[in-house]
């Protein structure tokens, strides 16, 4: 397998985690002296509702098993790559599991760091001014180099070449995340398009810091997903960076699908 093909994961790793919690509430209803009707026949289970699928390519060789597929991504990053220093941004283990959950977080407003297939950015961030004045440090930018590099050099057709190749373990991961019904494609599709419409902005942002953490001043900005927060505070060059990989990895994406109807 050419091992100049990880992009569409590589770009959005770098993005950015999260397992979804389902809590399920139930009302207990007082015992009653009569007999219980029978209960309704089991529906059967409702089929996926599909938009888009993933054309896959015949497989030209076998695919390694989702638990045991971590050396394999990792030595296709470093194919891509081709930096070791760069390599070090990666985690070892869960890669595929964790690309999946932390894309699918990426639209919700938190993002759980330990799930994430990268490690944070080094340092810490940086503000400037006062409390009554302070906005993201111009500086705080740099911290995001190596990753926006990383997204710099990539090919998106090679990148998306082998995101379709890589598909079925992606579609396990997802399925083991709680999407017994849905596909991991259509997610994708989902977050490319929240990314892309995340606000364009000019330096300063203001910021508040009502208790340890940091928020942005204006509550609209603030109540954008995650993903988009994210961008925000990378810096708006490197927004604009990120956002025209992402609309490239899109194009090449859209290539890939079809329409698949449900059968009646």
């Amino acid at each position: 397998m050419n091992k100049n093909q990880l992009k569409a994961t590589v770009a959005l790793v770098i993005l950015g985690g999260g397992l979804a919690a389902y809590f399920y509430w139930q009302q207990i209803e007082p015992e009653v002296a009569v007999q219980a009707p029978p209960p309704p026949p089991i529906a059967a289970a409702p089929k996926p509702e599909v938009r888009q699928i993933i054309e896959t390519p015949p497989a030209t060789a076998p695919l390694p098993q989702l638990a045991d597929s971590d050396s394999f991504v990792l030595d296709a990053l470093a194919g891509l790559v081709g930096n070791e220093s760069l390599m070090k941004l990666f985690h070892t283990e869960r890669i595929i599991r964790n690309i999946v959950a932390t894309i699918d977080s990426l639209p919700t407003m938190k993002l759980p760091m330990k799930l994430l297939p990268v490690k944070q950015a080094s340092g810490k961030f940086m503000t400037t001014g006062n409390d009554d004045e302070l906005s993201i440090s111009p500086k705080n930018a740099a911290r995001y180099t190596p990753y926006v590099k990383i997204a710099e050099a990539m090919d998106a057709k090679k990148l998306v070449g082998l995101y379709v190749r890589l598909y079925p373990l992606f579609q396990q991961a997802y399925v083991e995340l709680g999407y017994p019904n849905n596909y991991f494609n259509d997610r994708l599709i989902e977050v490319l398009d929240d990314l892309l419409e995340a606000p364009d902005f000019k330096e300063p942002v203001k910021l508040i810091r009502p208790n340890v953490m940091y928020q942005f001043a204006d509550p609209e900005l603030e109540a954008l997903s995650i993903g988009q927060r994210m961008l925000m505070r990378i810096g708006s060059k490197n927004e604009a960076t990120m956002k025209a990989r992402l609309r490239e990895i899109k194009q090449e994406l859209l290539l890939h699908m079809q329409n698949e109807k449900i059968a009646g």
